[in-house]
C-alpha cells in the first residue's frame, strides 16, 4: 500500500438552528463525510444533498453487489487509489441513483479521498489533479438578496446594492446578481433592474446574472437578453427550467452572452447531454452532486473538447469551497468559481464551520498551500449542530 489504509467512514449530519425554509441557503444542513485512515489522519467532503439520507447510504449494510454501503466498500482500502475507488463506488451503488442521491453521496467521498490523500503526501489537493494550472484563484461574489417576502422593488434593488458595495470593499472584482424577482417585475422591468445592476457594479466589474430559472419558453428569455446586450453580462445563469435543453440550445445559438446549464447535473454523462443537445456555453457542476474532484475534472476535460468553460456551483459550506479552489487551481478551461462568502449572506454553517477563510485580494486568492484541502472543522460547531439519528 501507498499510504495509510481506511479504518472508518463515517458521515456527520449539520443542520442550523436558524434555517428558513423559504429562502436559499443551501448550507442550511450538510452530510460531512470523513474518512480516516490507521494513523488517525482523516479527509473530509460534503454532499448537497438531503443529509440524512446520505449518511444512511454511507452507513448501510451490503445488501447486494450493487447495492452496498459506501463505508463497507472502503474500510481497509488504500486511499490513494482514488481513481480505482471512485469506479468501484460507482459500480457497487448502481441502485442508489445513476445521476441523483448516490452519486451526491460518492461526491462527498471522492472530495474526502482528495483532502486525506493530499495530507498522507503532504501535499495540496489541486497537485493530485495534475498541478496549478494557474497562478492564482479566480473567484466571483454572488449578491442574493434573499425571497421577495413582501419587499418592493426598490427595496430589493437597495438589499443588492449593499451586497454589491460590500463584495467590491472585499476585493471581488466580479460579481453575480441574483435576480430572482418573481412575479414582482416583467420582463420589461426586468430589463431596468439588470442596467441599474451594472450601473451599481462598475464599468470595471464582471458582471454576471442569476435568473433562478425565470421562463418556461426561450423566446421570453431571448427578448430580454436581445435588450441587455449593451450591459456586457459574462454570463446568464438558469434562464429557463433545467432540464429543457432543446430550449436552452435554442436560446445559446440567438444571444451573444454565453448562457449556462447543468447546476443539478450529475456524472459526465449528463454534462455530456448538456454539451451536445443543450448546446450550453458555460457548464455549472457542482463539485458536491455531481461525483466529487475525480467527475468534475472529466467533466472539464470534456468541455474543453466543444470549447466550453466549467465555473461550478458553489452554495455549501467552506468544504466545498475549498474543493473548488483546488480545482480551479488545476483546470485550464475554469476562469471562475463561485464564492458563497459568509460576509454576503447569513449562514451559520457557512461562517463557523471551516477555517481559515482566504482573503480576496484584488480579485483573487492565493493557490491554497496545506496539505488535502487546507481547512478544518470547528469542533464547537459540529458539536452544537449535529444531528443525531433520528432526532428531528
Amino acid at each position: 500500500m501507498t499510504g495509510a489504509p481506511i479504518v472508518d467512514v463515517e458521515t456527520i449530519v449539520l443542520r442550523a438552528e436558524d434555517r428558513d425554509g423559504a429562502g436559499l441557503d443551501g448550507s442550511a444542513e450538510t452530510a460531512i463525510v470523513r474518512i480516516v485512515d490507521e494513523e488517525g489522519r482523516n479527509g473530509i467532503g460534503e454532499a448537497d444533498a438531503p443529509a440524512e439520507v446520505v449518511r444512511e447510504l454511507v452507513a448501510m449494510d451490503d445488501a447486494h453487489a450493487w447495492s452496498r454501503g459506501l463505508r463497507s466498500v472502503l474500510v481497509g482500502r488504500d486511499p490513494f487509489e482514488i481513481g480505482r475507488l471512485h469506479a468501484e463506488l460507482y459500480e457497487a451503488t448502481i441502485y442508489h441513483g445513476r445521476r441523483g442521491i448516490g452519486i451526491h453521496a460518492l461526491s462527498a467521498v471522492d472530495v474526502a479521498l482528495h483532502d486525506l490523500v493530499g495530507k498522507q503526501l503532504g501535499r495540496p489537493a489541486y497537485q493530485l489533479l495534475g498541478g496549478a494550472r494557474r497562478e492564482a484563484v479566480t473567484p466571483y461574489a454572488t449578491a442574493y438578496a434573499g425571497p421577495v417576502a413582501g419587499r418592493t422593488i426598490g427595496e430589493m434593488m437597495d438589499a443588492i446594492g449593499a451586497l454589491v458595495e460590500r463584495a467590491l470593499v472585499l476585493g471581488f472584482r466580479a460579481v453575480k446578481l441574483e435576480v430572482l424577482f418573481e412575479d414582482l417585475v416583467s420582463d420589461r422591468e426586468l430589463v431596468r433592474c439588470i442596467r441599474e445592476g451594472r450601473r451599481l457594479v462598475g464599468d470595471d466589474t464582471v458582471l454576471m446574472l442569476d435568473f433562478g430559472y425565470r421562463w418556461r419558453d426561450w423566446r421570453d428569455a431571448l427578448w430580454t437578453l436581445g435588450r441587455i446586450e449593451d450591459c456586457d453580462v459574462y454570463f446568464c445563469e438558469a434562464t429557463l427550467q433545467h432540464d429543457d435543453l432543446d430550449g436552452h440550445a435554442r436560446l445559446a445559438g440567438r444571444v451573444g452572452t454565453r448562457v449556462c446549464g447543468a447546476e443539478f447535473a450529475a456524472t459526465v454523462h449528463e454534462c455530456r447531454e448538456w454539451l451536445e443537445r443543450g448546446r450550453v456555453d458555460v457548464l455549472q457542476p457542482d463539485v458536491s452532486r455531481c461525483g466529487g474532484l475525480t467527475e468534475l475534472r472529466r467533466i472539464a476535460e470534456l468541455a474543453a473538447l466543444h470549447g466550453v468553460s466549467v465555473i461550478p456551483h458553489g452554495w455549501k459550506t467552506g468544504v466545498t469551497a475549498a474543493a473548488q479552489r483546488h480545482f480551479q487551481a488545476a483546470t485550464p478551461n475554469a476562469p471562475w468559481i463561485e464564492m458563497f462568502h459568509p460576509a454576503l449572506f447569513e449562514s451559520t454553517l457557512r461562517r463557523e464551520l471551516t477555517g481559515p477563510e482566504p482573503a480576496v485580494v484584488a480579485g483573487t486568492i492565493p493557490l491554497p498551500v496545506e496539505p488535502g484541502l487546507g481547512v478544518t472543522l470547528d469542533a464547537r460547531a459540529v458539536e452544537r449542530l449535529s444531528v443525531a439519528p433520528g432526532r428531528p
